[in-house]
This record gives C-alpha cells, sequence and structure tokens, in this order.
C-alpha cells in the first residue's frame, strides 16, 4: 500500500507499560510504529530517508502519560502527507514529518499487538501489547470485527480471545487522613508485604507495623518522591536499617 492519506483509530486498555500496539513497515524503509514506552504513548514514522544522508525522515512523538492504568483510552491518528494530528482521549497534538517525502509505503504486513521479528534490532527490544483493544479501524476497514469473522487473508491471529478478562485486584483509594488497619500476624519470624501504588504526592506514609513484644517497627514511605524503608529492631547493636530507592 502507498498512502497519501491514513486514518487509524482504536481504543486500548492495559496495565502494562511497554508494548506495540500497531506496526508496519515497507521495503523502502518507509515504518509506522505506535507503542506504549513508560507508560507513555510513542508514536514512531517515516515517510522515507535517502541512502545519501542528506533526507532524514524519522520522527518521533510522545503524549500522554499513566496510559497502564487499566482504563479504556481511545487513540485517533490522521495523516495528509506530513501533516499529522494524533488524538489521545480528545487531546490533539498536531505535528509535521521530518524529510521530503508525502507517502507511507507499506509492502509488508501490518499487525497489532505487536510486531514480527525482522531480525533488526529493534524488533527484537520491543514487547508485544498485552491487554484489551476494541473498535480497531484502518482506513475504513474494521479490523476488530474481520478478525472476529476470519475475514482476514491471510492472517496469522495467535491466542486472541474476543473478550476482555478483568483483572482481579481491587484497588483502594485513601486521602489525607483515611487508614487501613489489619490485624498482625503472631508468633511468625517472618515479616513480609507486597502492594502497587501509584500518587501524586511526593510523601506519604505507606505502611507502619509495630513488630510484637516490643521488638521493634517496620516503616515504608515516600519521602520527596522516593521510597523509604525504615526497620528498628531493639535487641541488636546495629539497631536500624534505613535503604532508598
Amino acid at each position: 500500500m502507498k498512502t497519501l492519506k491514513d486514518v487509524i483509530s482504536l481504543k486500548f486498555k492495559t496495565s502494562e507499560s511497554e508494548g506495540v500496539i500497531f506496526h508496519g513497515e515497507g521495503q523502502q524503509g518507509d515504518y509506522i510504529t505506535l507503542e506504549l514506552k513508560k507508560a507513555k504513548l510513542a508514536l514512531n514514522l517515516n515517510l522515507g530517508s535517502n541512502q545519501l544522508g542528506s533526507i532524514y525522515g524519522h520522527t518521533s512523538v510522545m503524549t500522554g502519560s499513566l496510559l497502564d492504568d487499566h482504563h479504556w483510552h481511545s487513540i485517533i491518528i490522521e495523516r495528509h502527507g506530513r501533516n499529522i494530528n494524533l488524538t489521545l482521549d480528545r487531546h490533539m497534538q498536531h505535528f509535521r514529518t521530518n524529510g521530503e517525502f508525502d507517502y507511507l509505503d507499506l509492502d509488508y504486513e501490518i499487525t497489532f499487538g505487536g510486531m514480527p521479528f525482522s531480525g533488526k534490532p529493534s524488533s527484537n527490544s520491543r514487547k508485544n501489547f498485552k491487554g484489551c483493544m476494541e473498535s480497531i479501524n484502518y482506513n475504513g476497514n474494521n479490523i476488530t470485527d474481520l478478525a472476529k469473522r476470519k475475514k482476514l487473508e491471510p492472517s496469522n491471529v495467535g491466542n486472541l480471545s474476543f473478550s476482555c478478562v478483568e483483572p482481579h485486584t481491587v484497588p483502594v483509594f485513601f486521602n489525607a487522613t483515611s487508614y487501613l488497619e489489619v490485624p498482625g500476624r503472631p508468633s511468625q519470624d517472618l515479616f513480609s508485604v507486597s502492594f502497587l501504588f501509584r500518587t501524586w504526592n511526593p510523601n506519604g506514609l505507606l505502611v507502619f507495623s509495630n513488630f510484637a513484644d516490643d521488638l521493634g517497627n517496620v516503616e515504608i514511605d515516600i519521602n520527596e518522591g522516593k521510597v523509604s524503608i525504615h526497620i528498628n529492631v531493639t535487641q541488636v547493636k546495629k539497631n536500624r536499617i534505613d535503604i532508598s530507592s
């Protein structure tokens, strides 16, 4: 396909911060890759470069943040020549691609949810998308519907299910005054805790527990955007351990 105009739209939700959402490339060096990087949306596009190096077409744009929140996000990419409108959740960003070419020449396959291994260093370092997509539309073609009805030929559909599995995690929201208190486990010589958290605040107490029999305590908090762990043990010489990350 050699196109002057493209319209690509889809919705996705995921709890992963990395993953290729859409990819296409051609023999002339053209490519388009839409992916999540550090929970941000990255669009990489090249309408062509020349071998002399005087025309460099690679263009990269990033938008959004915290897109691994397992909520639905919508994407629309509208291209007319070198002019691109990238819309994420109704926030539109306009830019022009580098180089001098207007056509996107994709004569290999187009993939959603990952990219085929091409032997290039860029292909094996990228993760496939893990999550849910819906309403995938590529230049007027309803890809989701065609894939479900097995009307895409040739196509390689691997381990797809046409349903969206919800995670079994139950989030808890804390305001500045709320806390959750749970009973401890007496007569245990092991203390273990694990959790995921997200906050805009640079400071705050995450976990606190006193050990039984006045043996000390453990405290996990955020201090100036860093997680700090403080362990106090009363019955040993080196009675305080501080870890920051």
